[in-house]
C-alpha cells in the first residue's frame, strides 16, 4: 500500500508513520528527513535547502523533487511507503503523481491528519527527539521518564532547532495559505481520508487504520492508470511526434527552400566561373599586350643606353690615351734625368778607381824588382858554393 500522510507541522504525521509502517511492513518516507539528513550531509542539494529550513520557510519544489525522484528510484519501495511531508502543495501533488505512475506504483490514498492550532503550538514547542533511537516526546503530552534521556535506548533528547514559536508560526501560516487547496486536488480523486488526530497516540492509529480499509485496491489502481495511460502521451509518443514534425517541417523546407536555393547557388557558380574565364581570358589578352609594349620600350632603352655607353667608353678610351702618353713622357724624361745621373756616377766611380790603380803601380813594380835581384843573388851564390 502507498499512502501520503498530510498534515499541519506538529498534528503526529511523523509518530502515525511509525506505527503504521512498523504494522504493514511498509518504507517510511519522511521528506522532513530526507532533508535533514541531506543539509547534514552538506550534499549540493542540502546546501540549497538550508537556508529556507532556518527561517521556516518552504523549500523550493526543485529541491524536495529532486531528493524525492533520487530517492525513489534508488529504494524501489515496490512493497509500499508512507510518505510524510510531501506534497505541500498542488504542484507538488501533480509531479508526485506523475513520478508514482512512471514507476506504476500510484498512491491508494492520502490521509489527512487535523490538529487545531493551540494544540499544534504547544506540541511543537515541547517537542522531543532521541539522538540514537528517533524515539519522540513531548514536556508537555508525553515526557520521558527522564528530561534529557531517551526511555527506551537511555539516548540524549534534543529540539529542533526550527522548533520556535517564530518559525513555528511562519509554519503555521504557510501550511494554511499552501497545503489546504491540495486537500480538494486529492478528494476529485476520491483518495482524501481526514482523521482528528487529538486524543491518545493508539486511538488515532487505530482511526487511521480504519480509513485505510476504505481505500481502493491496488488491481482497481492498476486498471484505472493503464486507462489513464491509453489517452496519455509518454515521453517515447511525443519523441515520436517531435521526431516527425521536424522531419516534416525539414522535408517542406527542403523542396521549398534549401533544393532552389541549391540550383539558384549552381546557377550563380556557373555564371561566376563563365565570367571569371572570360575576365582572365582579356586579362591575359592586356597584359601580352602590355608585355609587348614593354618589351619595345625596354630594346629602345637598351639600344640608348648602348649608345650613350659607347660614346662614354670612346671618351674615356681617349682620355685614357691622353693620360697615358703624358705618363710615358713624364717616365721617359725621368728615366733620361736617371739614366743620366747613373752615367755621372759610373763615371766618377772609374775615375776614382783608375787613380787609385796607378798609386799601387810604382810599389808592386819596386817589390818585383828586389824580389828579382835577390833571386839572383841566391843563384850566384848558390854557383859559388858548388865550384868550391
Amino acid at each position: 500500500m502507498r499512502v501520503v500522510l498530510l498534515g499541519a507541522p506538529g498534528s503526529g504525521k511523523g509518530t502515525q508513520a511509525k506505527i503504521l509502517a512498523k504494522q504493514y511492513g511498509m518504507m517510511l518516507i519522511s521528506i522532513g528527513d530526507l532533508l535533514r539528513a541531506a543539509v547534514a550531509d552538506a550534499s549540493i542539494l542540502g546546501k540549497q535547502a538550508k537556508p529556507y529550513m532556518e527561517s521556516g520557510q518552504m523549500v523550493p519544489d526543485e529541491v524536495v523533487l529532486g531528493l524525492l525522484r533520487e530517492y525513489l528510484h534508488v529504494e524501489k519501495p515496490e512493497s509500499g511507503f508512507i510518505l510524510t511531508g510531501f506534497p505541500r502543495h498542488i504542484a507538488q501533488g501533480e509531479e508526485l503523481d506523475t513520478i508514482l505512475n512512471d514507476l506504476s506504483q500510484p498512491l491508494h490514498g492520502v490521509m489527512h491528519i487535523d490538529v487545531g492550532v493551540d494544540a499544534l503550538i504547544q506540541r511543537l514547542t515541547g517537542r522531543q527527539t532521541c539522538r540514537s533511537c528517533g524515539q519522540m516526546y513531548n514536556l508537555y503530552t508525553a515526557p520521558s521518564k527522564l528530561f534529557d534521556r531517551c526511555d527506551q535506548c537511555g539516548g540524549d533528547l534534543r529540539q529542533r532547532t526550527d522548533d520556535n514559536e517564530e518559525t513555528i508560526g511562519n509554519r503555521l501560516r504557510v501550511f494554511e495559505g499552501i497545503t489546504t487547496p491540495l486537500f480538494d486536488y486529492y478528494d476529485k480523486q476520491s483518495k482524501l481520508r481526514t482523521i482528528q488526530g487529538v486524543g491518545e497516540i493508539n486511538d488515532i492509529a487505530a482511526a487511521i487504520e480504519k480509513e485505510l480499509k476504505t481505500l481502493p485496491s491496488e488491481e482497481s489502481l492498476q486498471a484505472e492508470l493503464a486507462e489513464l495511460r491509453k489517452n496519455d502521451i509518454t515521453f517515447d509518443d511525443l519523441e515520436r511526434m517531435v521526431l516527425e514534425s521536424v522531419q516534416s517541417a525539414l522535408g517542406k523546407v527542403n523542396k521549398e527552400v534549401i533544393e532552389p536555393a541549391d540550383k539558384a547557388l549552381k546557377k550563380a557558380e556557373k555564371a561566376v566561373l563563365k565570367e571569371a574565364k572570360s575576365i582572365k581570358k582579356k586579362v591575359t589578352k592586356a597584359a601580352k599586350k602590355e608585355a609587348k609594349v614593354l618589351k619595345k620600350e625596354a630594346k629602345s632603352i637598351k639600344k640608348k643606353v648602348t649608345k650613350v655607353a659607347k660614346k662614354e667608353a670612346k671618351v674615356l678610351k681617349k682620355e685614357a690615351k691622353a693620360i697615358t702618353k703624358k705618363v710615358t713622357k713624364v717616365a721617359k724624361k725621368e728615366a733620361k734625368a736617371i739614366k743620366k745621373t747613373v752615367k755621372k756616377a759610373v763615371k766618377d766611380i772609374k775615375k776614382k778607381v783608375t787613380k787609385a790603380t796607378a798609386k799601387k803601380k810604382p810599389v808592386a813594380k819596386k817589390a818585383a824588382t828586389k824580389k828579382k835581384v835577390a833571386k839572383k843573388k841566391a843563384v850566384t851564390k848558390k854557383k859559388t858554393t858548388k865550384k868550391k
